[in-house]
């Protein structure tokens, strides 16, 4: 049973904030001074999961990653629009160029900058972690953070049924090309400081 007061069966599309819902609101900073975007492996499932189900899905934001651009592309988003400035512009673009309309929308945003498309859409939903003034005009507050699983909580609710476990197994993630590595989490913290390195033109050790 669903936990969010809206009728989900109205829903084709969610429209998604990058920083701070895909992507946790901490992240490292690479060389060339830009956030190194973080992803989760759920979210990013249920993301593609949705689209084979037939919903749109849309990606707005106000920051730009040409690696985050790739992925949204690869987990079948067709609308990405990045370092966009006024967010409701933006969203009547997208409905004309999606065939869809406000009423139909599920966004999740975090932030100041999400308040004018939240109120035109017909789900507006928020992170944990979200800003206040953004908590404080959306219908469903998730549990999750962003970039802990907000996506994932509000699509598998909308969809009614849970989503499938096996892509949690690693050959499973692996295979659909979500990720390249796991690592345990006592070895995250040398191996980011690896990354860093190789981003900065050294080598790893």
């Amino acid at each position: 049973m669903s936990s969010i007061p809206f009728d989900l069966s109205k829903i084709r599309a969610f429209v998604l904030d990058m920083d701070g819902v895909v992507s946790a609101t901490v992240s490292p900073i690479g060389p060339d001074g830009m956030p190194m975007r973080t992803v989760n492996v759920k979210d990013g499932y249920a993301m593609q999961y949705a689209v084979k189900q037939g919903y749109t899905l849309a990606v707005i934001s106000g920051g730009a990653s040409e690696a985050m651009t790739q992925r949204f592309h690869q987990l079948g988003a067709k609308h990405v629009y990045m370092r966009v400035s006024d967010k409701a512009a933006q969203l009547d673009i997208l409905c004309q160029e999606a065939g869809i309309t406000p009423d139909q929308i599920a966004y999740i945003g975090d932030d100041i900058p999400d308040i004018p498309i939240m109120k035109l859409v017909a789900l507006p939903c928020a992170p944990a972690d979200a800003a206040p003034e953004v908590k404080s005009i959306a219908t469903y507050i998730s549990l999750c953070d962003g970039g802990y699983g907000v996506v994932r909580d509000v699509i598998e609710q909308t969809l009614r049924k849970p989503l499938p476990d096996d892509f949690q197994a690693a050959e499973t993630v692996l295979g659909y090309g979500f990720i390249d590595q796991i690592v345990p989490r006592d070895r995250q913290k040398r191996m980011l400081a690896q990354l860093l390195t190789i981003h900065e033109g050294g080598k790893a050790e």
